[in-house]
Parts: structure tokens; sequence; C-alpha cells
């Protein structure tokens, strides 16, 4: 019921992307969301280009679907893991913080999908005349780096913009975002925040438990000031980030606040003092799941929701 382009330029199953979110989305994660019908993707973040290609055989080891590499354009090895992804013959590369129109060429031409986040219009449309396959649009409900605009605004704008396939994300973590998501023109989504809370995440446990305390107002975004906004779980660490600001610390002590602040919760579990990015979608998730159930209850609900819809309303 819900084939889109984006499954058939992919070949998933179902139009789900798994967010690379960096040392939260390793092979374990991207291997058991593509074996469940979606599109698993390994966050390469700040590893090296080895440790890339040790994630994508580790990942091929679990599932002969495919999965795809996120790329951090800012990762001072990005174009080391370009060349990975190209050796090891990957079947999508995601990117964000950056433009990766200088990648575009060489990417497609190894037979790799380029799909690119994006948080504007504009950027929307420089990447379509690069020639890339797909464009996320994400909105600032997402977490992590975030834009200024809105999923519900964003995703509908630039759906019309481009010709090629949007995929929605930011605030989705159901069968109800999913749903509004196409109805919105996405013809697929991407899910960080939800994934994060499964069974086969390798995060810490600390993190998971946060997760789930969580209320609807339990994020905020920190580094406005730096020009690098990040959304994450209020903590010691975001009330610090806050006071610097107000008090107009200078960016580079800023910046320097937040290094190894996201591997120091992920890893090693420290939800006061590190940086536990997360989406506003956070307050819905009440228990951590199997990922093969988080995809069924959303396709499944989805599609019990539309039939209930078309029939209230006369359909």
């Amino acid at each position: 019921m819900f084939r889109t382009r984006i499954c058939d330029l992919c070949g998933i199953e179902y139009p789900i992307f798994q967010g690379g979110m960096a040392w939260v989305s390793d092979y374990r994660l991207a291997s058991a969301v593509s074996e469940a019908g979606g599109l698993g993707i390994i966050a390469a973040g700040h590893l090296t280009p080895e440790e890339v290609r040790e994630q994508i055989r580790k990942t091929r080891e679990r599932t002969s679907k495919p999965f795809g590499v996120n790329i951090m354009l800012m990762s001072p090895f990005a174009d080391d893991i370009v060349k990975v992804a190209i050796e090891e013959k990957v079947a999508v590369v995601t990117t964000g913080a950056g433009n990766p129109g200088k990648y575009v060429k060489a990417l497609k031409e190894a037979g790799i999908k380029v799909v690119p986040v994006v948080a504007s219009v504009a950027l929307a449309q420089r990447m379509q005349r690069e020639g890339v396959d797909a464009v996320i649009a994400e909105g600032m409900e997402s977490g992590g780096h975030i834009g200024d605009i809105t999923t519900m605004a964003l995703v509908p704008q630039v759906v019309d913009a481009v010709d090629i396939p949007v995929i929605a994300a930011g605030g989705i973590g159901d069968a109800r975002g999913f749903l509004a998501a196409l109805m919105l023109g996405a013809e697929g989504v991407q899910m960080g925040t939800r994934f994060a809370l499964s069974k086969e995440c390798a995060v810490h446990e600390n993190w998971k438990k946060l997760y789930i305390k969580a209320k609807d107002r339990d994020t905020v975004v920190t580094g406005r000031s730096t020009g690098h906004p990040v959304r994450v779980i209020k903590n010691k660490l975001s009330k610090k980030f806050e006071q610097m600001e107000r008090q107009g610390a200078p960016k580079e002590e800023i910046e320097k606040l937040g290094v190894g602040a996201l591997k120091a919760a992920a890893i090693d579990g420290d939800v006061e003092w590190g940086s536990v990015m997360a989406g506003q979608i956070v307050g819905l998730l009440k228990e951590e799941k199997t990922v093969k159930e988080i995809i069924e209850e959303i396709i499944q609900g989805a599609e019990r929701l539309l039939r209930e819809k078309c029939s209230r309303f006369g359909g």
C-alpha cells in the first residue's frame, strides 16, 4: 500500500529510513532496520575510514539487503569515507552538515544513490541541480543539528520545489507521523529518535532510560549563538550551554564545551554532562521495542488509520 519511488530507488520494502546518528547508528541497528524492510544507515560521524569500512562489512555479515552510510561532511575524513563507500559498494549515501556537491558525480558513477539532508527549499533545489537522487527534508523538531523551519512547513514547500523524491524527517515516531508526512507530499520518512529506543540499538542504557522518562517539553536547543544549533534533552550540560550563551561567552569556548559530549552520553552513559540528542517526539516514546516491531506498528497502524479515516469521511 505504501510503496513509493523511494522503495524502488533504494530497493527496500517500506519507505522508512533510519537516521544516521553519530555514536548511535552502528552496524547492529543498521542491519536490523534493513532486515525489517527499511533502510538501515551507518553513521560515519567522526569515525576513521577504516572504522567505517569495518562497520560496513559487519552490516553485510548480518543482512544481504540494501543499507546506507551517512557522511557528516564536516568530518576531516569525509573525502576518504566517500572512497570507502565507493569501494565497498554501499547502496545509499546520505549526507549532513554541508554540501555534498563535489562527491555526487563519483558516487553516482559507482551506482550509489545520493540523498542529502536539507533544511530549506533553496538547498533542496541546489541539490537537485547537483544531480542527487532524493532529499531528506528535516524539520527543526529533529534531534541533533537542526535548521529553523518545522517539518510541517518545510516538507510541502520542498515537495513543490523539486521533482525528485522527498523524505520527511523531524518529529516522526509513529503511524500518525508517517501518514502525515505522506499527506504532505513526502514519499518516505526518516526516523532517528524512534530507532534509538530500539532493542537493537547499542546506545547506553542510561540514554534509553532518559528517553523513556522524557516529556514533551524536555528538549532544548543549544548552540544557537555559534551558528550550529543542536537539540538535546535538558541536563546539566545543556544548562551550562544556556548559561554561557546568556553571558555572551566566546563562540570557541561554547563549542569546546561540546567536544566529546555526544560520545560521553551515547557510549559512556553520562547523561548529566553528556549530549543526549533527541527530537521533540521523544515524549511520545514509552518503551523499548525491536526494530521489527517498530516498523510493523507504523505500517500496519498507518493502513488501519487510513481505512478508518476513509470510512469516517465517506471514502
